[in-house]
């Protein structure tokens, strides 16, 4: 699972760097001039170590020819009508960027070398036009390389950045995704670039968490749920090495690492990460089809990073998806990667101590405040209602009916079992504590429950029906007293 550059852009850059250009035809045209030509020529056919010191002997001469100063233009700018050698000059600085270490910094001398290369980004929105994406090779290796963490950067290119690289990871070539991913995950260098990709995390962090779902057998468009119910589909075994949905282990692998390193801002991050995208769940079930050592232990070291410094929200949901059994099976294999047992034993110690202390009660709560239900043990268990219904009518002063009263509001139309499971409680509830029913009346819960009464799914229509005639029950009662 190496990080070089993916077969599409290897293959792009070569054709391009191959290509006849007419240079003195282009002189005469005035797509540049004698001097830019005599640094293009200097620079195109020479070995990496004759480059850089052609380079680094005129750093200035570079600096100017690629991104302008003053009265003089950047070969960009007068080349900008020409776009083979826009496409060119591209490839030619990429390498240049790679083989001198002291050329990216240059660039920067006059604060801002980004004025030539953004509007390159919005050259066109057709996905077969090389010139936006050999620009973010481009971008991506100068802000890399320099970890530049100026306004121009940060608030300026960077975005303009991200939003161009989520196209490609949104786009159907597998291809292109992974140009998009590991340009990503060469930007998250620091906390500052890991900060501005969560801001814009509706473009960049929901489309790799959709490649994740799909390599679970989740399809586009399509909910969770089929997670939640332990019925998505295992790993395809193939002679393609994909996952199932057709996500390749190298996209697999390059998607885990850039949300790896999100994981460094786990402490801004975890809650929202978790409510927004479920990614303790989905984790917990890529972990359970991991086909490699390398892809577990970006699995288990992300979930140890968002789970070290989130534990009061998140380690009961590590609890409530059966994260500890998994754990506890992983263990037994033969794993041959030291980091991933360090990290595997860290987090097995981490969950051990927090369940230690844990009761049934704890279990539930944590279930209901996951805004998620499924038919886990207590639901059913009639010993359970019988010792908690008062204790989870009072929780934190109503804040768990609160909650179960804005699971029962959504419409759930991928997951009817979630309003059958909450009319169950309601009319456990009711059965337990008669008296408490004008607290969850207030809360909306009888009429909702009434409501449920009209749903097509059979099973939602049953338990609103149970519920509502422990209500009737005691209205009876009343009613001959």
């Amino acid at each position: 699972m190496s990080l070089d550059p993916p077969t599409h852009l290897a293959s792009l850059q070569n054709n391009i760097r191959q290509r006849p250009i007419p240079w003195d035809g282009q002189v005469r045209a005035g797509t540049l001039t004698e001097e830019q030509l005599a640094k293009i020529k200097a620079v195109e056919r020479v070995k990496r170590d004759a480059r850089r010191e052609i380079v680094e002997a005129d750093l200035d001469g570079y600096r100017i020819l690629f991104v302008s100063e003053e009265d003089k233009p950047s070969v960009l700018e007068m080349a900008g009508k020409r776009p083979e050698v826009v496409q060119y000059i591209l490839v030619l600085l990429k390498d240049l960027l790679d083989a001198v270490p002291s050329l990216p910094k240059a660039l920067f001398k006059n604060g801002d070398p980004y004025k030539h290369f953004l509007p390159l980004l919005a050259h066109s929105s057709n996905a077969e036009d090389p010139i936006p994406l050999l620009t973010s090779t481009v971008l991506t290796s100068l802000m890399a390389s320099t970890r530049d963490e100026s306004d121009a950067t940060v608030h300026k290119a960077l975005p303009h950045l991200f939003s161009y690289l989520s196209s490609l990871t949104k786009n159907a070539d597998p291809g292109l995704q992974d140009i998009g991913v590991l340009e990503y995950s060469s930007l998250l260098y620091g906390s500052v670039s890991r900060k501005q990709f969560w801001a814009q995390r509706s473009e960049t962090v929901a489309p790799l968490v959709q490649i994740l779902m799909t390599a679970c057998g989740v399809g586009n468009g399509e909910s969770n749920a089929s997670l939640w119910s332990g019925t998505a589909t295992g790993v395809s075994k193939g002679l393609d090495g994909s996952l199932s949905g057709g996500v390749g282990l190298q996209l697999l692998y390059h998607v885990l690492l850039v949300l790896w390193q999100l994981s460094f801002e786990a402490e801004e991050v975890g809650d929202e990460l978790n409510e927004e995208y479920d990614i303790v769940l989905l984790y917990t079930q890529l972990l359970r089809l991991s086909p490699k050592e390398k892809t577990t232990r970006l699995l288990v070291s992300t979930l140890n990073n968002l789970l070290r410094t989130n534990q009061t929200t998140l380690l009961p949901q590590a609890v409530l998806v059966r994260l500890p059994a998994l754990l506890q099976n992983l263990s037994t294999r033969q794993l041959t990667d030291p980091d991933l047992q360090e990290e595997l034993t860290a987090l097995r110690e981490m969950l051990d101590d927090y369940t230690k202390t844990k009761t049934t009660f704890d279990e539930y709560v944590a279930e209901v405040i996951s805004g998620h239900l499924r038919w886990s043990p207590p639901h059913r268990s009639t010993v359970f209602w019988a010792e908690n219904a008062r204790k989870i009518i009072d929780h934190e002063n109503g804040a768990v009916l609160r909650k179960l009263a804005e699971i029962m509001a959504k419409p759930w139309d991928n997951d009817k079992a979630v309003l059958a499971i909450a009319c169950n409680d309601v009319g456990a509830l009711v059965k337990e504590v008669p008296e408490k029913r004008g607290t969850l009346e207030k809360l909306g819960l009888k009429t909702r429950v009434m409501q449920l009464m009209g749903e097509a799914d059979e099973n939602v229509r049953w338990e609103s029906l149970r519920a509502l005639g422990g209500w009737l029950k005691y209205s009876f009662e009343n009613n001959d007293k």
